[in-house]
Parts: structure tokens; sequence; C-alpha cells
């Protein structure tokens, strides 16, 4: 059950807070809305409570389960030796499910990728966009700015 000012994560969207839950009128029916403040993208975004969970809608992951999943996140190196192509959807595949630990793979694999040989155009895109999923998450789960959660991705040289 959703409810005003749970902190939320939305696939593709990043993480945000329920600011309100309303009745709407579209075309003729009555449904539930939720609006989630979205403070990474400064937006605001109205989904029907009723498709909530289909849409991927989360909560946030807790603090200890972040914790411990950024201290596997330092530890774990990049082992993929998939073609371009095939590595590139399967992190896109991962990016699209909102896991937080799914997306922190993803930053994992292309910051390792990237200290091997520079990433290409659509590489470099796909890692700036799970930065800021994951980052956005991290920044309301910690308390700190989105930019202080960035760095936290930041693997030691």
């Amino acid at each position: 059950m959703i409810e005003v000012g749970d902190k939320v994560f939305y696939p593709m969207h990043g993480a945000g807070i329920v600011k309100a839950i309303d009745n709407k009128d579209f075309r003729g029916k009555v449904e539930s809305y939720c609006l989630i403040t979205i403070p990474s993208k400064h937006m605001d975004v109205m989904l029907p409570v009723e498709k909530a969970s289909k849409a991927g809608l989360r909560p946030l992951v807790d603090r200890n389960s972040a914790k411990k999943m950024l201290q596997d996140y330092y530890q774990e190196e990049n082992d993929s030796d998939l073609p371009w192509k095939k590595r590139y959807n399967a992190n896109l595949e991962k990016i699209k499910t909102g896991d937080f630990r799914a997306c922190l793979e993803v930053v994992n694999d292309l910051l390792h990728r990237g200290k091997e040989k520079p990433l290409n155009g659509s590489e470099k895109q796909m890692l700036h966009q799970a930065k800021r999923l994951v980052g956005s998450e991290l920044a309301l789960i910690k308390d700190i700015s989105e930019k202080q959660a960035e760095k936290m991705l930041e693997l030691p040289n």
C-alpha cells in the first residue's frame, strides 16, 4: 500500500517521494493516482495506484542493505567477456528492472571497462543513466545530495 510520504523508486526515472494520492476522473472512470516527486529530474509523475507494482514502483532499499551492496560493489571486479552488443543489451535489461543491485552491477561493469579502454558513446550514456538512478536512491536513503551519492560510486584507483 502506497502512502503519502513514502520514499519509492520508479524504474527509468529514479527515486522519489509520494507527495499526494488523489482520485481522478479519467474517461468516466475514477481511479486513485499517486503523485511522485522525482528530485533528480526536477519533475512530478502521476501513476495509477492500481498499476504501481506492475510499473515496477518499489520502496527504497533499506540503509543496511544498501551499505552491504556498496561494500560488495567495491570488491567486485568486472569479468564479463560478452561481445559489445550482448553486454549492452544485458546492461539495459538490468537498468530497466530498477533493481538497486542490478543497477550497481551496470555501474561497476562500465567503470571497470572504462579503465581498460574508453567507453563508446552509448556506454558512456548508459553509465551516466545508471549512476543517476543509483545516485538518486542513495541520496534519499542516506539523506545526502545526489552529487555526494554519485561520488560514492567512484572506484578506487
